[in-house]
């Protein structure tokens, strides 16, 4: 896998500025003999032992929790048990305000959002991701967190064995069964052949301010799944915007929160766009109880309920201890720079 940390090379791919050839530079030599040797690695049990890679910020001082703290850990709050705020009222298609609740009303986004397994500091982790447009004929981007395919604590450390599930709520693996994980899945899985993030985050060197702002990557995926093809062609994929909302925009939130109370669904939160105070409105806010494992699930700032799709203008990406809010980064001028 090459990893890169900047942004230049899936920008250019989102805005169909490089060739082929260019954007996919040093992939391994043999590129689906990796992607199975990924897709091996994922037996039923390592899924198991995945636990959500989220970070939760001290309500009061707005400071990392301390159980977060050394490797970029996993938050407080965020573990397999954790029933987070429930679920919230509502229904996939009812426009009202959600705090998060099951989504069922299909369409495209049910799809295209699914979730990632990785490895990093010797732990397996969860979080979620969902595919966007790119012009690039033989390579497809999946959108996520920043935290989700890089540590930037301690020199840096990019993740491992990083493989996208989409569709995931129309599968639901048992988990407890041998065997190949991936073949339990409806579609199958992909992986990547490249990490891109801002180097804001990626030299940040902690959950800090700077790399909030910053909180958002890309994954290059060639084909794979079942059927051996980009996951766009297979599920579709959701254009991106790279410029802010105004207050009160109507946003939905979609991730896999990892709590047993959320079932494994595919879970979203609605409402209108709110900014985090605490850092200068530098990210949105958006009223959700989404706990662990919903990191770097997309938001879309345009949404067409009835077809699910729109148009992705932030991730999961934090919370606050003891509050019912998601936090996300804003995707603009900055975000392809």
């Amino acid at each position: 896998m090459r990893r890169v940390v900047q942004l230049l090379l899936v920008v250019a791919l989102l805005a169909g500025v490089l060739s082929t050839g260019s954007a996919l530079a040093g992939p391994p030599e043999d590129p689906r003999s990796e992607h199975q040797r990924i897709v091996d690695f994922w037996t039923p049990n390592r899924v198991q032992q995945a636990v959500p890679r989220d970070f939760v910020l001290d309500e009061a001082s707005g400071r990392l929790l301390p159980a977060a703290k050394g490797g970029n850990k996993p938050g407080g709050g965020g573990d397999k048990g954790d029933k987070g705020g429930g679920k919230g009222g509502g229904k996939g298609g009812d426009s009202s305000t959600v705090a998060g609740a099951p989504w069922d009303a299909g369409g495209e986004v049910l799809a295209t959002t699914g979730k990632v397994l990785f490895e990093l500091g010797g732990s397996y982790y969860v979080c979620s991701a969902s595919i966007v447009d790119d012009a690039a004929a033989s390579v497809s981007i999946v959108l996520t967190a920043a935290h989700c395919v890089y540590d930037n604590v301690g020199g840096g450390q990019f993740a491992t064995n990083w493989v996208f599930i989409p569709a995931y709520d129309d599968t639901k693996p048992d988990l407890t069964t041998s065997g190949s994980f991936c073949d339990q899945t409806t579609y199958g899985c992909w992986t990547a052949d490249a990490l891109v993030l801002h180097d804001g985050f990626a030299s940040a060197g902690g959950f800090n301010g700077s790399a909030i702002v910053h909180d958002f990557a890309f994954a290059v995926v060639g084909a794979g799944g079942k059927a051996n093809v980009l996951p766009e062609d297979a599920l579709g994929s959701h254009a991106i915007a790279f410029s802010s909302v105004s207050k009160n925009t109507p946003l939905y939130a979609f991730g896999y929160p990892q709590a047993a109370s959320f079932n494994r669904d595919l879970t979203y939160c609605a409402g209108g766009a709110g900014f985090d105070s605490r850092l200068g409105k530098a990210t949105y806010q958006l009223g959700c109880s989404m706990t662990g494992g919903a990191s770097g699930g997309p938001w879309y700032g345009t949404f067409d309920e009835s077809a699910g799709s729109g148009i992705a203008t932030s991730v999961n990406s934090y919370r606050y201890s003891g509050g019912d809010a998601m936090y996300g980064p804003k995707f603009n001028s900055t975000t392809s720079a």
